[in-house]
């Protein structure tokens, strides 16, 4: 390698992974257009309106998807065309539960107007859309693709969902900027997210890569703003609500309230106390 010319070393790696990655553009535009297509909030009006025409431009982008898949054949379980129809059979359940996903963000968030307001504006509502396919894709045995998926939505909304974690119904993020959740998080029904919250691992070392590392959210539980909880075998009952800011490695039981207490303090005089001042 050392003695290869530096251009030369470039075009070598180029043509070595022309066959093997998808194209992040045309990962981003099929994101769009599947989401134009389902949701009218996204596309023309003129777009689609008879059975027909949906039938015609779901045929398209199952071909759109196909051509995706296609430089990742060798490393599928199945050939291109049967994961691109194994994906868009799921498309049915995935559409129900974003339904669904829209009517718990609008009923649990008192600024929401409209379920179509949080379809066309609500971030964690587009993280969750593109969630819902990177995992179909994930269980289908897409190597990379997902993931493309995945940093697409992280990139526009600054929310960090691994493919590969099990979200039931119902599920809600509020604001949502700087939510991440790990590859083998569990999350059940009717959970809400507030922003800056973390579903992580306790360790990062490499020869954990198959094990459970991140925790379990059970159904009906409420994270506030910036909590933080780690580990695989932290539970989070259910009907729990996690406060902001809190740091959890432990299980907790249902129906738990776990919160952060600030330490409040009153000045007895108008002196100024430096302790923790700052200057960024």
């Amino acid at each position: 390698m050392t003695n290869t010319p530096f251009p030369d070393r470039i075009v070598q790696v180029r043509e070595a992974h022309t066959a093997i990655l998808p194209d992040p553009g045309r990962v981003a535009a099929f994101a769009d257009d599947l989401l134009g297509l389902l949701f009218p909030h996204f596309s023309s009006a003129a777009a689609a309106t008879t059975r027909d025409d949906v039938q015609h431009r779901l045929d398209e982008l199952n071909d759109a998807l196909c051509a995706l898949l296609r430089p990742q054949q060798a490393s599928m379980p199945a050939r291109c065309t049967d994961a691109a129809d194994q994906v868009f059979a799921d498309l049915p359940e995935i559409y129900r539960k974003l339904w669904l996903d829209a009517r718990a963000m609008h009923e649990g968030d008192p600024a929401s107007e409209s379920i179509d307001e949080v379809i066309a504006c609500y971030p964690g509502f587009f993280a969750i859309y593109v969630y819902r396919l990177a995992h179909s894709l994930h269980v289908h045995g897409v190597p990379v693709l997902p993931r493309l998926f995945a940093e697409y939505a992280h990139t526009r909304t600054g929310i960090d969902i691994h493919p590969a974690a099990r979200i039931g119904e119902r599920f809600s993020i509020d604001h949502g900027t700087g939510v991440v959740v790990g590859g083998t998080s569990e999350i059940g029904d009717s959970v809400r997210l507030y922003q800056g919250v973390s579903l992580g691992a306790l360790s990062v070392r490499k020869e954990l890569a198959g094990v459970r590392r991140h925790p379990t959210i059970e159904d009906n539980v409420v994270i506030y703003s910036n909590a933080t909880i780690l580990g695989g075998q932290t539970t989070i009952g259910h009907d729990s609500v996690i406060g902001g800011n809190v740091w959890l490695t432990e299980s907790v039981a249902p129906f738990s309230i776990v919160q952060h207490r600030s330490d409040v303090r009153v000045r007895s005089k108008p002196v100024a106390d430096h302790t923790i001042d700052f200057v960024i």
